[in-house]
């Protein structure tokens, strides 16, 4: 049941704001206090406008780092205030002295507020992200507005008289207000706690990487359930309130994240089998190639060689049939198909290849030792299988099988060994006469 309207009287409510309006808006010394405060910020706004200018060439031409010049350029656009602040107080200064005599009480006020935006918005340049920084200013200088023009127990008041009321529980906006804003904090908080606690886990050297991975997600997890719990109990909701509509939600909730959740959990399963770890060599059914840069909450990021990003949904690398290049053994085996003429030694062309492989890079490995097998009497060529041992397959695969072909080719020129080709004879007869 609504109870936040039963008492509101309009009519007193207008004759209230009316008489506030004759005996504050309508006076002699308001006028004056106003047309000093519109003076000042238009001569503020002048003054910022042509020196703005210089300030941005200043900051872009110095030594400082991104984030500090981030910050500088931050700070720059509180210049406006800044001059609008100082402006008021040296004309204030002589309204208010005893030749003149104007009451400055309001523009006093306004001095206050514009001070405070200053002030909170140099403290909140640590937050990174904009947005966050923007909505904690706004919500920190509406309080000390409220605080400073004495409103803010009349506006609690007035927002706590909103509300309605279920069984015995009772929601105000003020409530509301309350929880939105704790929660906003808690969680920010939370997400700062845990990038600081994952970017010190991942530089533990006595952990495995999938062991840091599993527990940075363990702990960003934990913190956000954490503060969503402490934020909404603190603003004085009871929990046990949404009892009434757990069934609802919770199968709604149940079938709208139904693959994040899967996704969640398919991550924590992989981190904890070791199956798939950051820096893993991975193949997947589609022909997807590449390492694995990064495991999240819900995707697993694999990068190709030729820079593209893959996110892979968790579940699908459960489901799917992944090869690990990199699993248990860093050692992978290549190999690479050749043919040679008939006319060819196939025992001088296997120790050609076997020497020419193991000296094409300085990545293919030495022990094992490359190895060369005739495989078959083909129909124009003597076929041969070399087969060569790797330890780096997140640099490339296909680089190494070129340039063992490429030392195959100058091997075989040096030698006199002919590679043949495919060739076909046609004949045409003449018609007999």
């Amino acid at each position: 049941m609504i109870d936040g309207f039963e008492n509101l009287n309009l009519v007193e409510l207008w004759d209230t704001s009316l008489q506030w309006c004759k005996g504050v808006l309508f006076q002699a010394d308001t006028l004056y206090q106003g047309v000093i405060i519109a003076i000042s910020f238009a001569l503020g706004l002048t003054f910022y406008r042509l020196i703005r200018k210089s300030v941005q060439s200043t900051i872009e031409k110095s030594d400082l780092p991104s984030r500090a010049k981030r910050i500088a350029n931050n700070i720059k656009k509180l210049l406006f205030p800044l001059v609008t602040l100082l402006v008021i107080f040296f004309i204030t200064t002589i309204a208010g002295s005893e030749q003149i005599g104007v009451n400055v009480a309001l523009i006093n006020g306004i001095m206050k507020v514009i001070l405070a935006w200053i002030v909170i918005r140099i403290i909140v340049q640590f937050i990174d992200n904009s947005a966050v920084r923007n909505v904690f200013a706004i919500a920190i200088w509406t309080l000390a507005a409220l605080s400073i023009f004495g409103m803010l127990e009349s506006a609690s008041i007035t927002l706590d008289a909103i509300g309605f009321t279920i069984g015995e529980f009772r929601l105000s906006a003020l409530a509301v207000i309350k929880s939105i804003f704790y929660l906003f904090i808690l969680l920010y908080f939370a997400t700062f706690v845990s990038s600081f606690a994952e970017r010190r886990v991942l530089k533990a050297s006595g952990l495995t990487r999938s062991s840091q991975v599993l527990i940075a997600k363990v702990i960003r997890v934990t913190l956000i359930v954490i503060a969503l719990l402490i934020g909404i109990t603190s603003s004085g909701i009871d929990l046990s309130l949404f009892a009434v509509f757990g069934g609802a939600i919770g199968l709604g909730i149940g079938f709208g994240l139904q693959k994040g959740i899967s996704n969640l959990f398919s991550g924590i399963l992989l981190l904890l089998d070791r199956s798939i770890k950051p820096g893993d060599v991975l193949e997947l059914e589609n022909g997807t190639f590449g390492w694995v840069n990064n495991m999240a909450a819900r995707y697993t990021e694999i990068v190709t060689r030729d820079n593209k990003s893959f996110l892979i949904p968790n579940e699908e690398l459960i489901t799917q049939r992944v090869v690990n290049w990199s699993h248990g053994n860093s050692l992978i085996r290549l190999e690479v198909s050749f043919g040679v003429h008939y006319d060819s030694n196939p025992h001088e062309v296997k120790e050609l290849a076997e020497k020419a492989a193991a000296n094409a890079h300085d990545r293919i490995c030495k022990t094992p030792m490359p190895v060369c097998h005739l495989i078959e009497f083909g129909d124009s060529s003597l076929n041969f299988k070399l087969r060569f041992w790797i330890k780096d397959a997140e640099k490339g695969v296909t680089n190494m099988r070129g340039a063992v072909m490429l030392a195959l080719w100058d091997v075989f020129k040096e030698n006199g060994i002919a590679i043949p080709y495919p060739h076909r004879e046609v004949f045409i007869h003449g018609e007999k006469a």
